[in-house]
């Protein structure tokens, strides 16, 4: 059989994994002729010799690809003969469409932990070490391909022992593009708050771990961004840290050597331990053992039973935990509500009263990448920070873009303002930016610039259709709304329900609970206790709602939990109820004026429906929580306090037929709390946690579709979720829940995009 040449174009994670090598390898050992290279789509190969051959060497490929490539699409074309000489490697090239994934940053390889590790390697102890299975990738990359030359490694000119490593095809840092050693490479530095440097390198990594050691606070340049550092022992160092912080109780991520020193400290599941040590390298929320106390300060997780607990994510964080040999709080390098710094200047002017030393590097971070934070629920991870580690793969290709190639419109999600993220709908797939934050200040909008320009250049397109939340007053609605674009408005609940369906590829109808704190509706009323119905075409209503009560003083109600159970209490019977003891210890008198005035005349004190202020305003009455200082604080602190009750038992609630809608009546719940002496305070939290799953159920029956979506915040409630969806289960439904992207308002921006492509199909006509 006469040789031929074939041209194969691979799309899909195919850069900064090794593929090249890997190709290069391959087909030398089939003895074929021919290249491969980068370009801006992913792979190109051409080979040449017997068809036979090529044809093993095809599915070879396919086979025994590198452990963190993706393959999405392999094309082949009969091409001229050129009668190549052998097999090379060729430089990247371009081409018109770039569509090529770029893949997260990776935690350290085995292989470069041990030579971290071994004094006779040149790499010792140097906290930069890398290889083409590990390193930074998604934070050092300007633009495509993903070559050095390409990414803030090309300030760092390469020694003549790294670029033989760089240019040899059986070496592990083969085109490994951050390559580098203490030589050529990137150098740290400990530096005062004034910007002195203190010291250099391994002398500046000691230093560093000193003065954590003498209770000071250090501000780290980490992977995505920084981080400040207190040994989590130190009770006066985490005082100091949250007084400078402005962070009074949020609970701080703890960062470990290893997986043994983890389970000193917490109880770990085999899903948790895999979530843990995978290359992405999370937050992983555990339950503490109580001998964690003798290593963890109360002060890291105020009043939790859980703790944020991650592995290092960087060979610098592995040196600074195996030298200090003890758990140290790694909490994000901010303000309170502000982005993470990213350069060593904007640190040094913005954590300079929080921090007591900086330790720095100069490799640059061209995007902030928080840590990811996840928890499992139903023994499956559930997402409820997707950074680091995650950002920027796709998350989905919805099987209905890939039926309808005239579906395929290039979408542009802009989220929420809270827990922001945005996303683009391309050629099929759906890419999320990395969690962006709060939209509440110049520096997060500034990044939320960044993320959308990001987002288009790496995928060189100019989105068709700009897709906003119906807040009015929300900054990524007020930005939509200044473009030529053609824009879509889609309401709040009707993101999160098609946010769960996107994540499983649903096309049909389907009955979606949408529980959360806050949701935009024309009526005025607060939305967030909703049920929606889809019918798997172009229809979705609300069919169901909790009864609404009112909020004096409306947005301080957020931050006030005993604000919404003085609305609760007065939607029940009136004014009566703020003469209760209950509210009595919570409000002055001249408050309780105040708020008699508010609600008589309904000055700011909007109606609300909303599940997430009913967590809030229960949390007040059970004494738990009358003030907050973080979002989800009451609602968290209800959850911890149920912990280990098992109880069937649930308290009484209604449910009305409200013209074309029905209406879930807390009211005889409400009641039966306040008024339950027999149950203790945990006993209660826990039946009202089995009450609002018997509600949900309630509605779920009425409603008789079988396909039911979970989504919202609320759903971040490990006890409730899980309670929710066994007692479905029990009744035959089939329940859906997130897990690629958070139940939060992270999520909203896929389902912003899902809902566009599910309405397209339906021919529904879009964008105005």
């Amino acid at each position: 059989m006469d040789n031929e040449r074939q041209q194969v174009e691979i799309t899909g994670l195919v850069q900064g994994v090794g593929f090249r090598p890997f190709v290069y390898r391959l087909a030398n050992e089939c003895k074929l002729d021919g290249w491969v290279a980068n370009h801006s789509g992913g792979v190109r190969i051409e080979v040449e010799g017997d068809p036979q051959i090529i044809a093993k060497f095809l599915r070879r490929l396919a086979q025994e690809k590198p452990s963190h490539s993706q393959i999405f699409s392999i094309h082949t074309k009969l091409m001229p003969m050129q009668g190549d000489g052998g097999f090379e490697i060729r430089e990247s090239t371009a081409n018109s469409q770039k569509s090529t994934l770029i893949l997260p940053d990776l935690a350290p390889c085995d292989h470069c932990l041990a030579e971290l590790a071994d004094p006779g390697n040149r790499r010792h102890n140097y906290p930069f070490i890398n290889c083409t299975l590990c390193g930074p990738r998604f934070s050092i990359i300007d633009t495509l391909p993903y070559d050095r030359a390409n990414t803030t490694m090309s300030e760092f000119a390469l020694c003549e022992e790294c670029r033989k490593e760089y240019t040899t095809p059986s070496d592990r840092r083969f085109h490994a593009e951050p390559n580098a050693c203490p030589q050529c490479g990137p150098e740290l530095q400990l530096t005062s708050r004034e910007g002195n440097t203190l010291a250099v390198n391994n002398e500046a990594l000691d230093s560093a771990l000193a003065a954590i050691s003498k209770g000071q606070v250090v501000a780290l340049k980490g992977v995505g961004g920084f981080q400040l550092l207190v040994d989590a022992a130190d009770g006066q160092a985490l005082e100091q840290l949250r007084k400078r912080k402005h962070r009074p109780h949020k609970p701080f991520a703890l960062l470990y050597s290893s997986l043994e020193a983890v389970r000193r400290d917490c109880q770990i599941s085999k899903l948790e331990s895999v979530l843990l040590v995978s290359r992405e390298r999370p937050i992983v929320l555990l339950e503490a053992k109580a001998e964690a106390r003798h290593r963890v300060h109360s002060l890291v997780a105020p009043d939790s039973p859980e703790l944020g607990v991650m592995l290092p994510a960087s060979p610098l964080h592995q040196l600074l935990t195996q030298k200090y040999g003890a758990p140290l709080v790694a909490t994000s390098g901010n303000l309170a509500e502000e982005p993470i710094c990213i350069e060593n200047n904007e640190a040094l002017e913005r954590l300079g009263k929080i921090a007591d030393c900086f330790l720095i590097h100069n490799r640059q971070i061209l995007r902030p990448l928080d840590d990811s934070v996840l928890r499992v629920i139903e023994n499956r991870p559930l997402m409820l920070r997707r950074a680091r580690g995650f950002a920027p793969l796709p998350l989905v290709r919805p099987q209905i873009t890939q039926e309808n190639t005239e579906n395929n419109r290039t979408y542009l999600a802009l989220g929420a303002d809270l827990k922001n993220t945005v996303a683009l709908s391309r050629s099929g797939w759906i890419y999320s930016s990395q969690h962006i934050g709060d939209l509440g200040n110049a520096t997060s909008v500034e990044r939320f610039d960044q993320a959308i320009e990001e987002l288009t250049s790496f995928q060189q397109c100019e989105p068709q259709t700009l897709i906003h939340d119906l807040h009015p007053g929300y900054t990524s609605h007020r930005w939509a709304q200044k473009k030529s674009a053609a824009k879509l408005g889609v309401q709040h609940h009707t993101a999160h329900f098609f946010s769960c369906m996107a994540e499983h590829n649903y096309v049909g109808s389907a009955l979606g609970i949408c529980w959360d704190g806050t949701g935009y509706d024309s009526s005025g009323v607060v939305r967030g206790g909703e049920f929606l119905h889809w019918n798997g075409a172009s229809t979705v209503k609300r069919i169901a709602s909790l009864r609404t009560f009112p909020l004096p003083g409306g947005e301080k109600a957020v931050r006030e939990p005993r604000r919404a159970a003085a609305g609760l209490l007065f939607e029940i019977s009136g004014f009566v109820a703020l003469q209760h003891d209950l509210l009595k210890r919570c409000f002055s008198r001249s408050e309780r004026r105040n708020l008699v005035t508010m609600l008589k005349g309904e000055i700011n004190s909007p109606q609300c429906s909303s599940a997430g202020r009913l967590f809030d305003a229960v949390a007040a009455l059970l004494g738990l929580s009358s003030h907050i200082s973080y979002e989800g604080q009451a609602a968290m602190a209800i959850e911890h306090s149920a912990r280990g009750i098992q109880s069937p038992d649930a308290y009484p609630f209604d449910l009305q037929r409200r013209g074309n809608q029905w209406q879930l009546d807390w009211a005889p719940s409400v009641s039966a709390l306040i008024y339950d002496e027999e149950r203790s305070l945990p006993q209660r939290a826990a039946v009202f946690h089995n009450t609002l799953a018997q509600m949900i159920l309630s509605v779920a029956i009425e409603v008789g579709e079988s396909q039911v979506f979970l989504s919202g915040g609320v759903f971040q409630n490990k006890r409730l979720t899980e309670t929710v969806a066994k007692l479905l289960r029990q009744n035959n439904f089939t329940v859906h829940c997130h897990s690629l992207v958070p139940p939060n308002d992270g999520g909203i921006a896929l389902g912003q995009v899902y809902y566009a492509h599910c309405m397209a199909a339906a021919g529904q006509p879009l964008g105005g």
